[in-house]
């Protein structure tokens, strides 16, 4: 095999493994509409719900809510969207007025796994 050929086949190798790399690192996910909205003031919802920018494993990402204590309202589990892979909800119950944390985390069906959390109001 001449030196021509071996460099060229070595930079196209080079190439494709930059390119897989790249790959790798965006598998992982971030939200891209949250209700109700970071920030916003709103009646009190009956539900937290985030959509996020690729599909979520179910058994690992989920949505909790604290009160300005601390402290998590409701009881019920968060659940990813069946139909819906990139949706995950949590029932509420019935808020006062405050400020509430949504607190998120999201796993890819690749593994990779973020995290996060942003506020709303309730007048």
């Amino acid at each position: 095999m001449s030196n021509t050929l071996k460099f060229r086949t070595m930079r196209a190798a080079a190439l494709l493994a930059g390119i897989t790399l790249a790959g790798a690192a965006c598998a992982h996910v971030f939200p891209q509409k949250q209700e109700p909205g970071a920030g916003a003031t709103v009646a009190a919802p009956s539900q937290v719900k985030v959509t996020f920018d690729g599909p979520l494993e179910p058994a690992f990402s989920s949505l909790t809510v604290t009160d300005a204590s601390g402290k998590p309202v409701g009881t019920q589990k968060s659940a990813v969207d069946a139909h819906q892979p990139a949706v995950i909800t949590v029932p509420l119950p019935a808020l006062a007025a405050g400020h509430y944390t949504v607190h998120w985390v999201a796993v890819a069906s690749d593994g990779h796994r973020t995290h996060g959390d942003y506020g709303f109001d309730v007048k």
